[in-house]
Parts: C-alpha cells; sequence; structure tokens
C-alpha cells in the first residue's frame, strides 16, 4: 500500500529535497506541496493524504495551527502530520504533539528518519526526534502545571502497564514483543487498547501520559 503525502515548508529548497528522498521510497508518493500552513489545509483537504510533513514558522497560517485545523474534533479521517523543523524548542514539541502531532523531526535528522517517521505515522506509530526524545518526556514528570497526576494506573492490566513503560522509553513495537516475549500483534493490541483507556490519540501521547504519572520511572 502506499502512503500519500503532502509536503508543508515555505523554502523551495526543502520542498523539493524532500520530494527527492520520498521519490526514491516504492512505498510513499508526493501528492502535493505547500507553501504555508493555510495552503497546507487547502491541499490536505484536497488530496486527503496519509501524511503531512508539516514546518512550524510559515507565513499566512504557522504549521501548528494548521496541524490544529487538520486534527480538531469532528474532522473525518485526519491525516497524520509529522511536524518537521529546525527549531526544537521544548514548547513547539508539547504544543505539536498536544494538538495530534504523530511525530517531530528536526530538519537534519537525515532522510533514513524522515523516511522511518511517514512510516510509523501511517502505520499509527509516532517517532520523535532521538535528540528531544527522552529530554522531552522527562521534562512532563510530576505533572508540573497540570494539576492532580493521574492515578498511576488508570485501570491498566498488569501487562498494560509493561508495554507502556516501554513504550515511554521510546522502544517500537517489535523490540517491546522481543521484551516481553510476546508477538508483534500482542503488542500492537495492547498498545490499542491502551489508548482508548487512556484517551490518547497515539503511542506518543501514551509516552508522555507515563512520565508526567510517574509510571515510566517505576
Amino acid at each position: 500500500m502506499t502512503t500519500r503525502v503532502l509536503i508543508a515548508d515555505d523554502q523551495a529548497m526543502v520542498r523539493t529535497g524532500f520530494a527527492m528522498i520520498l521519490a526514491a521510497e516504492d512505498d510513499i508518493e508526493v501528492v502535493a506541496e505547500a507553501v504555508d500552513g493555510l495552503e497546507a489545509v487547502e491541499l490536505a483537504e484536497r488530496h486527503r493524504p496519509d501524511v503531512v510533513l508539516m514546518d512550524i514558522r510559515m507565513p499566512r497560517l504557522d504549521g501548528l495551527e494548521a496541524l490544529r485545523r487538520l486534527t480538531r474534533p469532528g474532522v473525518v479521517d485526519p491525516p497524520k502530520v509529522v511536524v518537521v523543523t529546525t527549531f526544537e524548542d521544548d514548547e513547539y514539541v508539547h504544543r505539536a504533539l498536544r494538538d495530534g502531532a504523530c511525530g517531530f523531526l528536526i530538519k537534519d535528522s537525515g532522510p533514513a528518519l524522515l523516511v522511518e517517521a511517514i512510516r510509523a505515522a501511517a502505520s499509527g506509530e509516532a517517532l520523535v526526534s532521538p535528540s528531544i526524545t527522552l529530554r522531552l518526556l522527562r521534562g512532563l514528570s510530576g505533572g508540573a502545571g497540570s494539576g492532580p497526576a493521574e492515578p498511576p494506573t488508570s485501570g491498566l492490566s498488569a501487562r498494560e502497564a509493561d508495554v507502556v513503560r516501554l513504550v515511554a522509553t521510546g522502544l517500537t513495537n517489535a523490540e517491546i514483543a522481543a521484551a516481553l516475549s510476546i508477538s508483534v500483534g500482542t503488542v500492537k493490541t495492547h498498545v490499542g487498547n491502551v489508548q482508548a483507556k487512556l484517551a490518547t490519540r497515539n503511542r506518543v501521547e501514551i509516552a508522555a501520559w507515563a512520565w508526567r504519572t510517574g509510571l515510566a520511572e517505576r
């Protein structure tokens, strides 16, 4: 199955570079390119891409507002959005993930990570640049400024709690399966159950919950 991608960036060289990288992949097709956030929203509604690569700082409408419009409640079959930016400011990352991004990459992360992030988003997973993942998530520990922490397990089974802890360390489904001696399919089932119980949209939000409640450090 081909993953259809929209690239949103105000720099032509960046759009061209990303398009060239993705053109080399048999399972990825670039269906549109947008020069700002407003055009990204318009083209996403027209072309219905599976994944949007979204820059943050763009004219007319920035990437974070475009992200909110694409993933707002009530949108039917919204695209997965991977934020790709030169800025790794933690506030940008927090806002992007809170508003539904399925990944956050720094532009110099390299072609392999870009392709991996698209495939992860298309399959319902999420990828954050390794340079910021644990720093970001550990910064959520203790729920500072977010009110009382949720119960440490929120109705999770013991096995689901194990899966959540490993998700919080950045492991893939295959790595979690190996660590717990279960199948990848079983891991996916557990992750789906966890998302339903925690009302989270993706594994990044699961990881954030785990660090915020302290479960990741147990």
